[in-house]
């Protein structure tokens, strides 16, 4: 290529174009500067050098390359790691809570606990096998023991349980009884008809045995008092104590409401068992 001809494509490149800006209606000038080929494409590569590298920027610095496929934000995949640990959980609870509603209700049954079962089956080892061996000073020690015993007014109290016609209740809640106790028709306990947001209050002292929610009595308190007595609450609307709770006489433990499928209207259902059975309420409290 000869030198005018290289002069001759510089100065193309380099030659001076002037842009003007007019006004159509009077063709007044507005904005004129000048331009050539060198410097519009020096510009544009600027500008686009600048526009891809901003972009590049923006989508890696910033959550939006979260939506490019084969990223992935690391607080997502923290979340995703805490929430798999946090349904495990749950389900372990889920699991323990229905194992122990099904003992209650075995319980309640007068049949044995499966986990009382499981832990039975697990010791292999007959009490057969267990080598009792006597000495004569454990004979005299026992003797001495009975003796002490025999005159002690707490061991006689310990001894001899009371019988529920003996206790005094507590009335849980004051209201009209709608449905009576009736076993045949496995009606275990007496419908109490009260307020509206009356606090049902514990018939006597006792821990909290179950204090837990069901698709068909709704939110449900049952405690465990002395004599083998248990009573239950049911159909209530908030629970004031919690699993495993001492509650005592009087003491309110729940708010009456209207929870539950086997519910249609605000009420208490009340249940009260000795020994594993039920028994009618309207015989021993007054409500």
């Amino acid at each position: 290529m000869s030198k005018e001809e290289k002069r001759g494509f510089w100065e193309k490149w380099r030659y001076k174009y002037r842009f003007v800006i007019l006004n159509s209606d009077n063709f007044e000038e507005r904005l004129s500067f000048k331009l050539s080929r060198l410097n519009v494409f020096v510009l544009c590569s600027f500008a686009l050098v600048f526009l891809i590298g901003g972009t590049t920027l923006l989508i890696s610095l910033t959550p939006l390359r979260e939506y490019i496929p084969g990223y992935t934000s690391t607080n997502m995949r923290r979340h995703v790691v805490e929430l798999n640990h946090l349904s495990d959980s749950l389900l372990t609870a889920i699991e323990s809570k229905d194992r122990y509603l099904e003992n209650i209700k075995l319980i309640i049954d007068g049949k044995t606990p499966s986990d009382v079962e499981g832990l039975n089956s697990v010791e292999n080892r007959s009490i057969d096998d267990v080598v009792f061996e006597t000495i004569s000073e454990d004979s005299v020690l026992r003797k001495q023991i009975e003796e002490e015993e025999r005159f002690s007014l707490f061991a006689s109290a310990n001894n001899n349980t009371q019988s529920v016609d003996d206790l005094l209740f507590f009335t849980p809640i004051k209201g009209v009884v709608t449905q009576s106790f009736n076993p045949k028709t496995r009606h275990f306990g007496i419908d109490v008809v009260a307020q509206e947001n009356e606090a049902i209050k514990a018939i006597l002292d006792g821990t909290v045995a179950l204090s837990s929610w069901t698709s068909e009595t709704g939110y449900v308190i049952a405690i465990l008092h002395d004599n083998n007595l248990f009573s239950v609450y049911k159909h209530n609307s908030v629970l004031l104590k919690k699993q495993g709770a001492k509650v005592n006489v009087g003491e309110a433990i729940a708010i009456i409401g209207n929870s539950g499928e086997f519910s249609s209207g605000p009420h208490l259902h009340f249940e009260l068992w000795h020994n594993n059975k039920p028994i009618d309420p309207e015989q021993y409290i007054v409500f």
